[in-house]
């Protein structure tokens, strides 16, 4: 098959067949094709759509590029969480163990940040020493000793969709319906699993910015899960503001420790308890999803799931004094405290533009083979809803770059919006979808 032929097909908004999306995938997985065709590939399909059926073409291509873990030998029920991605989503990072120390086996195979978005692998990363690279021996010795682990796509899980998904990173090619569940997909259904829990994000911080493209996303996912034999119960969320307070990925591992201690409960806490209690539910653990909320609790409370978090930290080489005193963890250069300028009821926040700060601030990559500094990103004090005085320290950024410090702040106070008026919160959970 010619390539460039298939490039035109796609951007002529042909439908292509099971052969011409394989030969796509394989052969630019072995390299055979470049990155610059490949997006062109991308951007084609980005632009004009794939259908439901080359969606499952995608998604078994890219499932089939590596290996299909067995984890038949470890008891249970396996299940998973995958979040669509937001400013300061760092659920995965809480509800693994709280769900392992509920007796749920969690294989979870994560990603790295996608555009203005965080990821669990370059959060875990700013833990010194934790890896993130295990093989496929390490990953089943990890879960069947403590019931859980967390990883990133290694050159046997799903290698097709490691590379496209650092190629859509870069290339402006995130925000696709089928390009997404292709990847998500592929990646779960590697790694293993009997039912998955899902969060797609909706709002400002999304990649889903109205409701209607969340749900047909998160019905995308379900069919797709459900088309190869996995339970699945679905959320649709808010990311009209940062989840949570803590938004960079050291900040986001501590503001996690905090609530697994039980020390914060938040917007963050409520979501994390609701997503455990979901995964506790399909794990046949609890016999309703209510049941499975208080299970996590519990395990919250009487602080086995921070222990559970430990004993992940351990095994996969993560230096536990960091995580038992994060106050050691090394500071950034410059620590600025944003102020407001104004009284007033915080009203909207374009949570996109918050997302960007963190990753001017050096948070994330701009570009494809960017450094992340750990340490950067943003600590943000207040909700919508939240009423503000003149002088209130609305954030702290967090940097080693000065020269950026500037712009950060005049985007961060751009993005907000004030009221004289009281305003209505904003609900978490927007739509269940079984």
């Amino acid at each position: 098959m010619n390539f460039t032929e298939i490039i035109k097909k796609k951007r002529d908004g042909l439908s292509l067949t099971k052969e011409e999306i394989n030969f796509s995938t394989n052969n630019y997985t072995s390299g055979k094709i470049p990155d610059y065709q490949f997006s062109a590939f991308l951007m084609a399909g980005f632009l004009n759509g794939f259908s439901k059926q080359e969606t499952s073409y995608l998604t078994e291509a890219m499932l089939h590029s590596g290996k299909v873990i067995d984890l038949s030998a470890i008891k249970g029920l396996k299940v998973d969480k995958h979040s669509t991605g937001g400013v300061g989503d760092k659920t995965s990072l809480i509800i693994a163990p709280i769900a392992a120390a509920a007796g749920i086996p969690v294989p979870m195979i994560s990603g790295r940040g996608l555009g203005h978005t965080g990821g669990t692998l370059d959060k875990l990363e700013s833990i010194p020493g934790f890896r993130t690279d295990l093989n496929l021996n390490e990953y089943k010795r990890i879960l069947k000793k403590c019931g859980a682990v967390l990883i990133g796509q290694t050159k046997e899980i799903a290698p097709a969709d490691k590379l496209i998904y650092a190629l859509r990173d870069v290339t402006a090619t995130v925000e696709s319906i089928p390009l997404i569940t292709a990847s998500i997909m592929s990646k779960k259904l590697a790694e293993g699993i009997d039912a998955l829990v899902l969060d797609v994000k909706t709002g400002s911080g999304a990649f889903m910015k109205d409701q209607k493209d969340a749900e047909e996303l998160a019905h995308s996912l379900t069919n797709t899960a459900k088309s190869f034999g996995k339970k699945c119960i679905t959320f649709i969320t808010d990311m009209n503001q940062p989840l949570g307070n803590y938004i960079g990925n050291w900040l986001e591992v501590y503001e996690s420790i905090e609530i697994l201690k039980g020390r914060i409960k938040n917007d963050l806490y409520d979501l994390s308890v609701i997503l455990a209690g979901a995964m506790i539910f399909l794990g046949k653990k609890s016999s309703t999803m209510n049941e499975g909320n208080e299970i996590a609790i519990k395990m919250i409370e009487s602080g086995k799931a921070y222990e559970k978090f430990l004993e992940i930290v351990k095994l996969q080489g993560g230096e536990i004094p960091y995580i038992e005193n994060p106050g050691n963890y090394p500071p950034s250069k410059f620590i600025v405290k944003l102020k407001a300028r104004q009284n007033g009821y915080l009203k909207q926040i374009d949570n996109y533009q918050i997302g960007m700060a963190a990753l001017d601030l050096g948070a994330g990559r701009l570009k494809k083979n960017d450094k992340i500094d750990p340490k950067a990103g943003i600590v943000f004090n207040y909700k919508i809803g939240d009423y503000i005085i003149k002088g209130n320290v609305i954030a702290e950024l967090y940097t080693d770059n000065k020269a950026v410090i500037s712009q950060v702040q005049e985007r961060i106070e751009s993005a907000l919006k004030f009221s004289y008026h009281k305003v209505k919160r904003v609900n978490l959970i927007k739509k269940e979808i079984k």
